[in-house]
């Protein structure tokens, strides 16, 4: 069955959800379900620029790639930043992350955006050697500072 690429719709909530608490599981995070709540409310508000692209086989969700775009004070225009890439464990393998990511990458080109980043966990080989094959780490180190 072919893979199938598109906006996230109001329709998707259930399968996304499903996918969302699969992704969390994975990095073994528990977040508060008001906390889900808003993620999908401003995926699907329009004045929002969290977004999700979602990749499908059929009918089912089988990945996703949420992502912003934003100004920059390096570029004169826009950089889109790829905040959450997640594909199920059935679909691992099958070239759905690399699309998803091809994807994005389209639409950024299309919207004139200047550049496309994302990070991950050190840890993740599998999925770092799929970012690896589109760019080397910088050497730049996250800090995330909890307000």
């Amino acid at each position: 069955m072919p893979l199938t690429l598109r906006d996230a719709t109001q329709e998707d909530e259930t399968g996304w959800r499903s996918l969302w608490e699969a992704y969390l599981a994975f990095y073994a995070v528990d977040l508060a379900p008001a906390v889900t709540d808003a993620t999908w409310a401003r995926l699907m508000d329009p004045a929002s620029p969290l977004k999700a692209r979602l990749a499908l086989r059929g009918d089912r969700i089988t990945g996703f790639a949420i992502h912003q775009h934003h100004p920059s004070s390096w570029v004169p225009g826009d950089d889109c930043y790829l905040e959450d890439l997640f594909v199920a464990d059935t679909e691992r393998g099958k070239g759905t992350g690399r699309a998803l990511i091809d994807d994005l990458i389209a639409l950024a080109r299309a919207k004139g955006w200047h550049r496309l980043y994302w990070h991950t966990d050190e840890g993740n080989v599998r999925a770092r050697a799929l970012y690896d094959s589109y760019a080397l780490s910088d050497g730049h180190i996250r800090y995330r500072l909890t307000l």
